[in-house]
């Protein structure tokens, strides 16, 4: 299956051209014709997965049909409805490639800066608007947006919104729009207070599911290092001392820790920036540019921050501490070995951690690799609940080959086949 078996208009078709992509993903290829249909749709789909393509194309296409039909009107047609100040951004940036040969107008709005230009652009007139949850209710409030207008309207990542306490805002805000709307939703996992949510804004949706949760990409090296917590930032790095690990983004649970780790990276001369809530945004911004550019080699997160974040050829994940909710473990390694390109993901364990690797093993159906020989490594007798388990070979990343493929975002991935599952 390629692009240009979709139905897709030729400006789009160019523009993807452009970009260098020609082969769907599985949620591209199974959503596209969906939404081109006018359903509503729910797709369980997690970030990397190619889905800000899924529905930023057909859009485009549906909207620029109406516009040529004279069906249109003036004001915001589209709203995008997503957690993060850093995915609306890359969503924004995904409606701006897809969209370069169409006369279709889009702006993104997020809090944490100033509204000025944010309310300048809207006055202008926005066709596609991206936004967070509260700096649009604070807008709409103070009357600089009016969504009496929406055609369609799109809620990304909406177990994500569960979690960031944004469901009441998400909520309100659909209280606003228009009910004759086509309506496309998207959750990497479906909690019963979403299941419940899809339930009262769907109509007669069309269902798409890529990679359930509990699947790690067959491209993903994983490997576990038993160490005590004190030796945790001397392992990092030491492992950081290897220059095969050309970029890494490393997990912490909280800002404090992450704060923490950039300190001792930092004391042994490894460039390191930390992303977390408590950044500024653009502290985050800058920190994020710096990373995808190859400026600074490693990046420290916590979960929430990192969601969304989508940066081309990243080499390594290392879970400096383990999340203690195990499918959060596989969002994690997902950044790395994204659209079938191969990754390596370090995770450390420390005594009070075990549980959560237990967990964690238990939802994956495999136990991870563990190494023995480095110089932080635990006594034996902390393995011994380990040794039972079967263990896998540690796999050598695939090759890649030249085939191009597309799974959204700015991304340059290289992969001839697309798994039928993938995980983030």
């Amino acid at each position: 299956m390629l692009f240009d078996q979709l139905n897709l208009i030729e400006p789009i078709l160019k523009a993807l051209k452009t970009e260098g992509y020609t082969t769907p993903t599985p949620i591209q290829e199974q959503a596209i014709p969906i939404v081109l249909q006018g359903r509503d749709l729910l797709g369980c789909a997690q970030t990397g997965t190619g889905k800000t393509a899924a529905f930023a194309i057909p859009m485009l296409q549906l909207m620029h049909e109406r516009k040529q039909a004279g069906k249109s009107h003036n004001g915001i047609k589209a709203l995008i409805l997503t957690p993060t100040r850093e995915l609306a951004i890359q969503i924004d940036e995904s409606f701006a490639a897809y969209g370069k040969h169409l006369n279709l107008s889009h702006l993104v709005i997020f809090g944490g800066v100033s509204q000025q230009p944010q309310t300048q652009a809207l006055r202008r007139g926005v066709d596609i608007l991206i936004a967070t949850p509260g700096r649009l209710l604070d807008l709409v409030e103070q009357r600089f947006v009016n969504l009496s207008q929406i055609e369609l309207f799109v809620l990304d990542e909406a177990d994500r919104m569960l979690d960031m306490g944004f469901i009441h805002d998400v909520k309100k805000i659909i209280t606003k729009i228009p009910a004759k709307r086509q309506t496309l939703f998207f959750s990497a996992t479906m909690p019963a207070e979403i299941s419940k949510l899809s339930g009262t804004i769907l109509n007669n949706p069309a269902k798409v599911e890529v990679t359930p949760v509990s699947s790690t990409a067959e491209t993903i090296q994983q490997s576990m290092y038993f160490v005590e917590k004190e030796n945790k930032k001397h392992l990092l790095i030491h492992l950081l001392k290897d220059k095969a690990i050309q970029s890494a983004l490393v997990f912490t649970r909280t800002k404090h820790g992450a704060d923490k780790v950039v300190k001792e990276l930092s004391r042994a001369g490894i460039g390191a920036e930390a992303i977390h809530g408590n950044k500024s945004q653009n502290a985050r911004q800058r920190a994020l540019s710096n990373f995808k550019s190859g400026h600074t080699r490693v990046l420290v997160a916590t979960d929430i921050a990192a969601r969304g974040i989508d940066v081309d050829n990243l080499s390594h994940v290392i879970n400096f501490e383990l999340p203690n909710i195990p499918e959060t473990y596989v969002h994690r390694i997902g950044r790395t070995g994204r659209a079938g390109a191969s990754g390596i993901a370090f995770s450390f364990c420390d005594r009070e951690e075990k549980e959560f690797l237990r967990d964690i093993q238990k939802l994956i159906a495999t136990a991870v690799p563990i190494v023995t020989e480095h110089p932080y490594a635990m006594s034996d007798t902390s393995l011994t609940t380990y040794k039972s388990l079967p263990q896998r070979p540690a796999q050598r990343p695939r090759q890649q080959n030249d085939r191009r493929s597309f799974r959204g975002g700015d991304s340059r991935r290289y992969s001839g086949n697309h798994p039928s599952s993938r995980n983030q």
